[in-house]
């Protein structure tokens, strides 16, 4: 089977596991109060990858495959990556009107419902993750990490310097700074979770740390390109923001031959990282070749 065929019948395999959990989980939408839980499952559902959760079922079933018992993890991480969405998309914030090529959370229920869907999702996503059927110390890990790595030392410190850096002109440190929190961790505490549940041995596990942090950064890249050269229609967002913006992107710091030329040097250093996993690896190996060429 083709490698790219592969990945996206995997993908959806995986993504329609995530959604199963996630409907059963969510309060039905007639639920009281309406409004938020309209808020929550419309933006749950409006679409997306489902990369994050992806990450972590493919990590954990390179060990165990019994993917069942990570899925609620999985959905979990998912309703924290929805949470960041929403609340990046808000006036005060990030301004924009689209997500995954439907109107924002905002645009629809207005700013005070948008801001208490993506608050009940980041909260109710522990809950989830402490319903999964994995050892309760692991649990307890899992909660204690990614509140960490979602707080003031990863994705909101991340967020935090990214709006004090609008209309700024930025160093690379700082760029860095900005998006191995706001997107990397995320991404690379996906993989950690799944390769922990599924046992991994530790030098199997900093491999798949390396391997995340590699992709974060790639995800970025291409994601600020996207929005130089992209389209609405792929992107499911408006397109030509961060420049109108003064934001903190890699082609406003490297360029964008040389932003073009990192993400192709950081997909090819993760996909020899992953070597010496072998065959287990193969779909993490095909899916740093998709996030790089990626159009959406």
């Amino acid at each position: 089977m083709d490698r790219k065929i592969l990945l996206k019948k995997d993908m959806k395999e995986k993504q329609e596991l995530v959604n199963i959990i996630l409907d059963r989980f969510l309060p039905r939408k007639d639920e009281y109060p309406k409004d938020l839980h309209k808020a929550m499952r419309y933006s749950v559902f409006a679409g997306g990858k489902r990369l994050r959760p992806y990450l972590t079922m493919t990590a954990f079933e390179m060990f165990n495959s019994n993917i069942e018992l990570i899925t609620p993890v999985a959905a979990g991480i998912e309703m924290i990556h929805t949470y960041s969405l929403i609340h990046d998309d808000l006036p005060d914030i990030d301004n924009d009107d689209f997500r995954r090529g439907k109107k924002s959370c905002h645009t629809i229920f207005g700013e005070g419902v948008a801001l208490l869907a993506g608050d009940a999702l980041l909260l109710s996503a522990f809950e989830l993750i402490t319903l999964a059927e994995l050892d309760a110390k692991l649990r307890v890990q899992f909660v204690h990490e990614l509140a960490k790595e979602v707080g003031i030392k990863g994705l909101i410190a991340g967020q935090m310097v990214d709006i004090e850096s609008e209309g700024k002109k930025v160093d690379k440190k700082t760029l860095h700074y900005i998006h191995e929190n706001k997107t990397a961790r995320l991404i690379n505490l996906s993989l950690r979770f799944g390769a922990l549940a599924g046992e991994a041995k530790e030098e199997e596990l900093k491999i798949l740390d390396e391997y995340g942090k590699l992709i974060g950064l790639v995800f970025q890249i291409v994601d600020d390109l996207l929005d130089i050269e992209g389209t609405q229609e792929e992107l499911g967002k408006t397109i030509g923001k961060d420049a109108e913006s003064a934001k903190a992107t890699f082609p406003a710091v490297y360029g964008i031959a040389e932003s073009h030329k990192k993400a192709e040097e950081l997909t090819e250093k993760a996909r020899e990282i992953l070597a010496p996993l072998g065959e287990k690896a193969l779909k993490l190996d095909i899916l740093a070749e998709y996030l790089l060429g990626r159009k959406e």
